[in-house]
């Protein structure tokens, strides 16, 4: 197996990225569970999600912290000897294969759907999200540049599906709401696009000439902002659509405001 030699800036940089993000799922965790007491019981459902979402994104990282801890050894040059044997980089894929049907999930039930149709969404949508990654691991681990672009190109048809649901299908329902959520959602939707479009960049590393400690840098760092970003900051995004419809629904009240009501 590849063995490679780290700068102490590139491994720096990953191993502060992959502690920093292993914060971001701890503290996400916590923020989705006191805020779950702001939302409606319509849409509670959604942070209760959330929570669960990062919680398994902080246990792959814990998890991804220490092999990469494991599979690099400080030299007396200065740099680090990085053995790829050692490092188990399909955690990423293990949370992923879970975590992005989940993110799936918690889109589905902050819109205002009734329970056949919400059944429908999430079916259809979680078994796309599902294929997604399933098809691009194979080619994660494949050498061969056809092969990662075979895999990578199997991987798009269930993303692109996923982008046409997202931005089609789901139309209907968002038209539905007011004018803020509307913004909220289109915003949400954007940052799945934004996000997703990190996964292929850091995937396609390999074929775009990027090779060795410096591919490995490129993957790492581009998964790590990504993650950060479509699980804590896309929580924050569903969490936003659902205290602004528990506000225009007349639901959950501010504990702060009601508190500062004179008592009578």
């Amino acid at each position: 197996m590849e063995t490679l030699t780290l700068s102490a800036g590139q491994y720096n940089l990953i191993y502060n990225l992959i502690s920093m993000t292993l914060a971001v799922m701890g503290g996400a965790f916590i923020f989705f569970l006191a805020a779950s007491n702001r939302i409606s019981r319509d849409h509670r459902a959604s942070m209760y999600v959330s929570a669960v979402i990062v919680a398994i994104a902080g246990y792959h990282y814990f998890r991804i912290f220490g092999s990469f801890g494991h599979a690099t050894t400080l030299l007396e040059g200065g740099g680090y000897e990085f053995q790829a044997a050692l490092f188990n980089d399909a955690y990423r894929y293990v949370d992923w294969i879970i975590t992005v049907p989940l993110l799936m999930v918690e889109l589905v039930l902050v819109l205002d759907f009734d329970d056949s149709t919400r059944r429908k969404f999430i079916a259809k949508m979680t078994i796309a999200a599902f294929l997604m990654i399933a098809l691009g691991y194979p080619g994660e681990i494949a050498t061969a540049q056809s092969s990662i672009l075979l895999w990578g190109t199997l991987s798009t048809i269930p993303f692109v599906y996923l982008v046409y649901v997202i931005w089609s299908e789901l139309g209907d329902a968002i038209e539905q709401e007011s004018e803020r959520v509307q913004i909220l959602m289109r915003n949400t939707r954007l940052l799945i696009l934004f996000t997703w479009g990190v996964y292929p960049i850091a995937y396609l590393a390999p074929v775009m000439g990027l090779e060795g400690a410096t591919a490995m840098t490129t993957l790492q760092v581009g998964y790590c902002i990504a993650d950060m970003a479509a699980k804590a900051g896309y929580g924050v995004m569903i969490y936003s659509i659902a205290r602004q419809k528990t506000i225009e629904h007349g639901g959950v009240q501010d504990q702060v405001a009601r508190s500062a009501q004179p008592a009578e």
